[in-house]
């Protein structure tokens, strides 16, 4: 059996000297080497982002999206989306460790999350058994590689699984926010009505107490009707986040003027980058979660109207994050029904495709 490297260099086909993630293409042969975790997949969460990107690419046709989906695999060896550059996560089952593999706690027959990025996993999908829009997440037949480097979590026993999945993906940012809020503070949550959202404004509610205060802004009915069953938003803004100057004269007429002190962005469509930043106050910060956000467009986009913010690209891990998010929905019975209503096995449509990857 081969050795490979612990950071998964060695799955690298194009170009070279790069890791896994900023790959063009990896291998994605499901033999693996000493110090990997083969993993027999069963669903793919797709993040917000890329989905909706692949989504309106095909028009909504299940079909063409699952087949879309394939024809990323093929061409670059994981689903690493070319348009948004991001990935989601997985789940399934533990079928083969190498001898090499050095972290306790896991074994052949466990179920589990990878919770690091689809863009940067070695995967193999034979097919696509069904897509929910609903969800993100594609029912799938394959396998994928876990790297001796690996982030991975069990499933929980005391939780829905595809509900589980839905929880993992969005992780790091309730963790993260739960770091960044403090006592008194105003934290303004772009997208705070979905799946991301809901769990950072618990986490921000929590951390800023009752002398804080907790904006959110939503686009869509739905979401904003979430928002307000959970309770945790002071103040709703229904509108538009695209709308720059909408949101920066939103928020100043929340705040009287003082603006947030946090803004946590989770939205899945590009170009809010400044809207973000104008509703920070200086010496604010910003983190930006979504993998829909173009850093360029961040940073310039603040060097432009002379905004002194701090900005956080969104790292999806943080120590205990799994565990930090699973137990937002834990202590949240309102949070808990949302998402069981949202995400939970059955939520949704989930639709049969059965596309074959001998097909594309």
């Amino acid at each position: 059996m081969k050795h490979g490297n612990r950071y998964g260099a060695h799955r690298v086909i194009e170009p070279t000297a790069v890791l896994p993630q900023p790959a063009w293409r990896v291998d994605n042969a499901m033999e693996i080497y000493d110090n990997e975790i083969l993993i027999d997949v069963d669903t793919l969460n797709i993040d917000a982002a890329s989905f909706t990107q692949i989504e309106e690419a095909e028009g909504g046709d299940v079909v063409k999206m699952a087949r879309h989906s394939l024809g990323i695999i093929k061409e670059r060896g994981k689903h690493h989306n070319p348009v948004t550059g991001s990935g989601g996560v997985l789940c399934g089952t533990v079928a083969a460790i190498g001898p090499a593999f050095e972290r306790p706690g896991v074994a052949v027959g466990d179920p589990v999350a990878v919770l690091h990025s689809l863009s940067l996993t070695p995967l193999r999908v034979d097919e696509i058994v069904s897509v929910n829009k609903a969800t993100c997440q594609l029912a799938v037949r394959g396998q994928a590689i876990v790297f001796q480097t690996g982030v991975y979590a069990h499933m929980p026993d005391d939780m829905d699984g595809a509900l589980a999945l839905a929880v993992y993906d969005v992780a790091g940012a309730p963790a993260q926010t739960a770091k960044l809020a403090r006592p008194g503070q105003t934290v303004f949550i772009v997208g705070a009505g979905g799946k991301a959202g809901l769990l950072c404004a618990y986490e921000a509610r929590k951390r800023v107490g009752i002398t804080g205060r907790i904006i959110g802004i939503e686009l869509g009915d739905a979401a904003r009707r979430r928002l307000e069953r959970t309770g945790l938003a002071d103040v709703i803004i229904q509108g538009s986040a695209t709308d720059q100057i909408f949101v920066r004269e939103a928020v100043e007429r929340a705040t009287g003027g003082e603006m947030a002190d946090v803004t946590v962005n989770c939205v899945n469509v590009p170009d809010t980058e400044l809207s973000s930043v104008l509703a920070t106050r200086d010496d604010g910060t910003v983190y930006f979660f979504s993998m829909a956000t173009s850093f360029t467009a961040a940073a310039l986009g603040a060097e432009g109207v002379g905004a002194d913010t701090t900005m956080i690209i969104g790292n999806g891990y943080t120590k205990d994050h799994a565990a930090i998010a699973l137990n937002t929905l834990r202590e949240s019975p309102v949070l808990m029904e949302v998402f069981k209503e949202a995400y939970a096995t059955g939520a949704g449509d989930s639709q049969p495709v059965g596309v074959r990857a001998s097909e594309i």
